[in-house]
């Protein structure tokens, strides 16, 4: 946690091995309200100097590996990965009314807060034929929006992120956005949820727009993407399955457990 790099060098001179692994633009200094008290432990030009003496970095996209490589050429990119074999696909039931739903912390809330004008808007639209929830450790401040709050629990996330109809993952496009590795989507996408995320940074990878999720730039894309997706049940199951697959298929612990192992394989042979 502090801004010496003692502890690692120490490990060099042992002679061991270093992977540095990271998903997030951790060289710039972001400060959220919640872990402000905190901010005098980090020093985040720290993050070069560990990249210089690791072996082998991993790191979780294109736009991170592309930093990386100012300091060190052992670079391998390895997308944040979800256990499929665990994650039960949503199942597809008619409900009164169609659930818009965000996960995340504290830390990360003030995303969730760009899309409320937006929700806002669609709220006026649909009326009584919406809801909105929320799945976080602290329910923020938000106003005006009528957000059921789910306190998030590792025991029942799963079954909590289920009630979601369609997921959002709005984003700011600056640099410490660029450097996320699309968590929040992936986590949707997993449970066969559709989603409808900000075209920042990995988002574009992993979001084939109108077939396995949706990307939105601006207020009058988010709110015509998340209407059609409102309006039609056909749509929302047949964007929930392709996005399982392309989840199954491209970020999964089964796609890539191999050739994560033959990395550590590599390097200690």
């Amino acid at each position: 946690m502090y801004g010496s790099t003692f502890f690692e060098r120490q490990f060099k001179r042992k002679g061991a091995q270093i992977i540095l692994d990271f998903d997030d633009s951790i060289w710039l200094m972001d400060v959220s309200e919640a872990n402000k008290d905190l901010k005098w432990l980090k020093r985040p030009s720290k993050t070069s100097e560990l990249i210089q003496i690791s072996n082998m970095v991993f790191v979780g996209n294109n736009y991170l590996a592309d930093y990386t490589r100012q300091f060190n050429h052992n670079v391998r990119i390895i997308p944040t990965t979800l256990d499929t074999n665990n994650i039960p696909l949503k199942e597809y039931i008619p409900s009164e009314k169609i659930c818009i739903g965000w996960t995340g912390s504290r830390t990360t809330i003030k995303h969730f807060e760009l899309a409320v004008p937006i929700l806002k808007k669609i709220k006026e639209k649909y009326n009584n034929k919406i809801k909105f929830k929320l799945i976080s450790d602290a329910p923020g401040n938000i106003d005006n929006l009528l957000l059921e709050f789910c306190k998030w629990n590792k025991d029942t996330e799963i079954g909590d992120l289920q009630e979601f109809d369609i997921g959002i993952m709005p984003l700011p496009d600056d640099e410490w956005s660029r450097g996320k590795c699309g968590f929040k989507g992936l986590q949707y996408m997993a449970l066969g949820i559709p989603a409808v995320l900000s075209p920042v940074g990995v988002n574009t990878e992993i979001v084939q727009d109108g077939v396995n999720g949706f990307l939105a730039a601006n207020d009058e894309e988010w709110i015509e993407k998340l209407s059609l997706l409102i309006e039609s049940p056909d749509l929302r199951k047949k964007i929930g399955l392709n996005g399982r697959k392309t989840i199954v298929e491209k970020y999964s612990f089964n796609a890539w457990k191999e050739k994560y192992i033959s990395y550590f394989e590599e390097l200690v042979n």
